[in-house]
Order: structure tokens, then C-alpha cells, then sequence
């Protein structure tokens, strides 16, 4: 019986085997984590040369047609979530790789949108070290979450529950995107601003959820950002490239608004001595929006299924 050889990238906690049961690929399918990140093409297709099947998590790994070219026995690439825009599906098509993807909770998202909002308003990390440290005895004074107005970019899955979460500690939710109606804000509570300009200069706590697209991709730069009021507070757990990353930096060192807090970057994992790993008034994360346990279960065990799947000639949950 031929034993296919299985990459699983980014695997950084190590847990891409024991998350699921992989069990049934038992004999057919060995199973190589990298709990390290491989920053070029080179260096990936050196670790992938002899791969039959790559599970990759989120869109972190690109695979343009060059890569394709060079992984000549590829045949199935697992990627978690149903939406990937790094992935070239004309490319893989070309080179006979099927791409198949999993099912992903918007749950881990949200609640992680509110521990960083909420560390935003109350000095949380700033405090913590302090007491830590032998620092000052209180040092900073929280804003209040009750009776502010929270500002949602897109109310989507995860949008419109960050809204009922917010609506729930007495916020007034507003919320605009390109494509949203008065209606679909209605449904959630939420109203809609009129313009993007509306809800970033009203806003004491604005929250990003849109989809990276043509659209979106630096609609919040430096000009969007000085229409935010000085005491407001901005949060991106979406995708960096929506928000200008040198422009959020500039912002927050001059003192344009209070705070953000950021999940996502133009480069991850972030390199060492970044700006963003230090600058103050930023609370970052190394993108930990999608990293929860049961998460990890669904990505690894739909990921075991879709190969277990391919395997016997009939691939389940394709993308291409």
C-alpha cells in the first residue's frame, strides 16, 4: 500500500495531531507537523518536495502557481476555512492538485474582539505589568463601555455578534459597510451610518469585520483615522491590510486616537523588533482570533476527513 506524506504548516503549538483522530489515515498517511514558519517560497519548497498532501492553516501560507510548479507530487492541499484569497485555484488546477477547505466558527473571532476591546478600555495590560512589576498603584483611568457608541466596519457573522455583545453591556451600536441596509442593522440592533466618514468620527470604539477584497484593502488610512475622535479607541481583528499598518502606528504615537488594539499584521508571524511589538497604546496579539480549542478540532478533523475523502476518489468540501 503506498503511505502518502502529509505537511501540516504553522503548527506552532504542536498540536495538529493531537487536536483530532488520525487514526482513520492510519498506514496510508504519514504525518509531518512544522511548528516553525517558513518565510520564503525556497524554504518552502524545500520542505514540501516530497509532500503528497499539505494542510495549511487560514491564508498565512500563499500558494501562487510558482510554488505549484515546484511540488511537482502535491495532490491535495487542506486548507482551514471555506474563503481563501492566497491560494492560485487556476494554478492548482494546472498541476492536478485538489484544494479542499473546513468549516471555521466565527465564536473564537468575537470573543477575542471583546478581550481586546476590553483590555483597550481599562488599561488591562498596562495594569497587570505594573502590579507585576512593583509600578504604580493604578495608573491609568478606564473608559466606559456603557452608554459609548461602538462602530462596527461590517456586520457579517462575526460583525453582528461583536454588535449584540455590545448592545448587551448598554453600548449604542452603529455600523456601516459598503453593502449594508438599514434593514440587515436593524436586525441585529445596530444603525446604519451614513457614510464611513459618519461612524469613525462618531465612534468612541470602532471594531473592524469587513472582508479583505479591492474594496476594503487600506480603507482606513491616515486621513480616516484623523477623523476618529482623540479618546477613541480602534480594534482589528479582521485583516491587516484593511487597516494602513504604518498610518495606525503613526495614529497612536501622535496621539490621533486613545488606543487600538491589532490581531492581525502585514507580516506574520511579526519580526523580531517590529514597531508593533512595542509601541505604546497598541495592544497586540499574535493572531489569535481563530486559535481556540474547538476550533483546532473542526480544522484537523474536517482536515482528516477531506484527505480520508480524496483518498477514496471523491473529494468533499472543495474550493477549487
Amino acid at each position: 500500500m503506498t503511505v502518502h506524506r502529509c505537511a501540516v504548516l504553522d503548527d506552532f503549538q504542536s498540536v495538529a495531531t493531537t487536536a483530532a483522530d488520525w487514526s482513520p489515515l492510519a498506514g496510508r498517511v504519514e504525518v509531518v507537523s512544522f511548528p516553525e514558519h517558513f518565510g520564503s517560497e525556497d524554504e518552502l519548497a524545500a520542505a514540501l518536495a516530497d509532500a503528497d498532501i499539505v494542510v495549511t492553516l487560514r491564508e498565512r501560507v500563499a500558494f501562487p502557481a510558482s510554488l505549484f510548479a515546484r511540488l511537482p507530487r502535491l495532490r491535495l492541499l487542506v486548507a482551514s476555512g471555506m474563503r481563501n484569497s492566497v491560494i492560485d485555484f487556476a494554478a492548482a488546477r494546472r498541476h492536478g492538485v485538489v484544494v479542499c477547505g473546513t468549516a471555521s466558527s466565527s465564536t473564537p473571532p468575537v470573543e477575542l474582539t471583546w478581550a481586546l476591546l476590553l483590555g483597550l478600555a481599562r488599561g488591562i495590560v498596562t495594569e497587570a505589568n505594573a502590579l507585576r512589576e512593583g509600578g504604580p498603584w493604578q495608573s491609568t483611568v478606564g473608559a466606559d463601555l456603557h452608554g459609548s457608541r461602538l462602530g462596527l466596519l461590517g456586520l457579517g457573522k462575526v460583525g453582528s455578534r461583536v454588535a449584540r455583545v455590545g448592545l448587551a453591556f448598554g453600548m449604542e451600536v452603529v455600523a456601516w459597510s459598503g453593502n449594508l441596509t438599514r434593514e440587515r442593522a436593524e436586525e441585529v440592533g445596530a444603525v446604519r451610518a451614513d457614510s464611513l466618514e459618519e461612524l469613525l468620527g462618531s465612534s468612541d470604539f470602532v471594531s473592524v469585520h469587513l472582508v479583505l477584497g479591492e474594496r476594503t484593502r487600506g480603507l482606513i488610512g491616515a486621513r480616516e483615522l484623523a477623523l476618529m475622535r482623540p479618546t477613541a479607541h480602534l480594534v482589528n481583528t479582521s485583516r491587516s491590510a484593511i487597516v494602513d499598518q504604518d498610518a495606525l502606528l503613526a495614529a497612536v504615537r501622535d496621539g490621533t486616537i486613545a488606543g487600538a488594539a491589532v490581531d492581525v499584521f502585514d507580516s506574520e508571524p511579526l519580526p523580531a523588533g517590529h514597531p508593533m511589538r512595542t509601541a505604546p497604546g497598541l495592544l497586540a496579539t499574535p493572531h489569535l482570533g481563530y486559535v481556540s480549542r474547538a476550533n483546532y478540532a473542526t480544522y484537523y478533523g474536517q482536515a482528516v476527513e477531506n484527505i480520508r475523502a480524496f483518498l477514496a476518489g471523491d473529494p468533499v468540501r472543495r474550493l477549487d
